[in-house]
């Protein structure tokens, strides 16, 4: 098929008319996906908030479906996949389910790394949706960025569509977001076709919520930074909030909303802690350690639990999910663990499992590692459970099927770090701005960080006790 009828699909699958900066950007689109173009090209396309390219990836993968040229919707966090999946109308996964094999169980207890799957696609595109958040090493093989790159462009035929934007938060532990960089994917060997989408769509010029993350991404490019500023009026979207008014205003939101489509988004674990015990003390009067209705977020992918159940193919980092049951708890390896019925919330699925109570309340983001390697250590020396002559690595395959070493790490789910909160939305989203530091507003991280939280609201915005001006 020649571009121009490509791109003039793709314009007829738009569920309105493109501004000029879109038709630009299908044109490229069209070319980049021609037989005739580079065998190692890659396209990035950069798109801030507001700016359509969400519309414009949906029309583009409807399109790719129509004309018969296979495709495969990728993101870094379960949840992130999930939003990429709703507003693109086709199954998305986690990439790191799709490149990677399976580690050995209990892998860690000694060396080595999980293993790049063989990708067997041919003539296929590979669309990565929140590439601002593809790291390096987190414990796989190296880079992920690099594994996803060797995996892509091992297949028959097979390139890259990175999609992202470049004023959100980088990884966990980085300054920037290398997937997004031209330069990191030109010493790859890749040929980069970029596009920067910065035109506003004009159904949500009036916006609060887009207007203050387009003045906050525009203030980035300050040189020196100065402290950012937020606009409430004349908006009815985005307000300031007053601490002594947050538990009305939060119980009003849960009240018209349900609890599942308000968030309070928070600059650290140990504060995402003390907002979640306060929710539920003070506005839920929930005095229980865990109770039936309460929200918890999964901290770590989980593929055990959802082996066998319709609709659910894996638990993902970032899901959510209501306690439907609770059957009742235990202890194993110095760690405590409850026994529940869950309903994802997402996927209207409930299943029964364990969860580890520890990290309902831990100041890290997950269980800690230390804990999880000693549940490892007990359950492969369990005397009662093996024989002196079964070998050592029987015991670690033995893992696999332990549902305590298996358990889900959760998290309560009203209060987030930015990080957990990124590549999701809500209806309302509170961002808690007590306690930052003057200094900390002219650097570059605060901002990534505003700008990320601000544009996970879809409806109400509340900027809890801003410590900068507010207009």
């Amino acid at each position: 098929m020649e571009a121009e009828e490509f791109a003039l699909r793709v314009i007829n699958n738009l569920p309105y008319t493109p501004t000029g900066q879109q038709k630009q950007l299908i044109a490229a689109l069209a070319r980049f996906c021609s037989r005739s173009a580079s065998p190692n090209g890659v396209f990035l396309l950069n798109g801030y908030a507001g700016t359509g390219k969400t519309s414009v990836t949906a029309a583009l993968v409807k399109t790719l479906r129509d004309i018969n040229v296979k495709s495969v919707l990728l993101a870094p966090t379960g949840r992130a996949a999930k939003v990429f999946s709703l507003y693109a109308g086709y199954p998305a996964y986690t990439i790191h389910r799709r490149i990677y094999r399976s580690p050995t169980p209990g892998m860690s207890l000694g060396s080595g790394w999980a293993q790049r799957a063989e990708n067997k696609s041919i003539d296929t595109l590979f669309v990565v949706d929140e590439a601002s958040m593809i790291g390096g090493n987190d414990g796989f093989s190296g880079s992920v960025l690099s594994d996803l790159v060797s995996y892509v462009y091992s297949g028959v035929g097979c390139r890259l569509i990175l999609l992202g934007d470049t004023a959100q938060l980088p990884p966990v532990g980085t300054t920037s977001s290398p997937a997004l960089d031209p330069k990191v994917l030109i010493n790859m060997g890749l040929k980069v076709t970029r596009v920067v989408m910065t035109e506003t769509v004009r159904q949500h010029r009036q916006s609060g919520i887009l207007y203050n993350a387009t003045v906050l991404r525009k203030m980035m490019r300050l040189d020196p930074l100065v402290p950012p500023f937020l606009t409430v009026t004349p908006f009815s979207d985005v307000k300031a909030v007053d601490p002594i008014d947050l538990d009305e205003i939060m119980e009003r939101c849960y009240n018209r909303g349900g609890l599942e489509n308000t968030l309070m988004i928070t600059r650290s674990n140990r504060r995402a802690v003390e907002f979640n015990l306060a929710i539920r003390s003070r506005i839920l009067d929930r005095e229980e350690e865990l109770t039936r209705g309460d929200l918890l977020l999964v901290a770590k992918n989980n593929y055990f639990w959802s082996a066998g159940v319709k609709n659910l193919d894996f638990i993902a980092n970032g899901d959510i999910a209501e306690v439907v049951k609770i059957y009742g708890t235990d202890s194993r390896g110095g760690l405590r663990f409850a026994d529940l019925k869950l309903r994802f919330i997402d996927r209207d699925v409930e299943l029964d499992c364990k969860i580890v109570l520890d990290s309902l309340t831990s100041d890290s983001p997950s269980l800690h590692p230390d804990k999880q390697e000693l549940l490892a250590k007990i359950v492969v020396e369990d005397e009662n459970r093996f024989t002196p002559d079964v070998p050592y690595e029987a015991r670690l395959r033995s893992l696999k099927t332990d549902a305590y070493y298996n358990a889900l790490q959760v998290k309560f789910a009203y209060a987030v770090t930015c990080h957990k909160a990124q590549g999701g939305q809500w209806e309302n989203v509170f961002v808690d701005m007590g306690y930052i530091p003057q200094e900390a507003y002219t650097e570059s991280d605060l901002y990534r960080w505003l700008y990320t939280a601000t544009t996970r609201a879809t409806e109400c915005l509340y900027y809890v006790n801003p410590s900068v001006e507010v207009r």
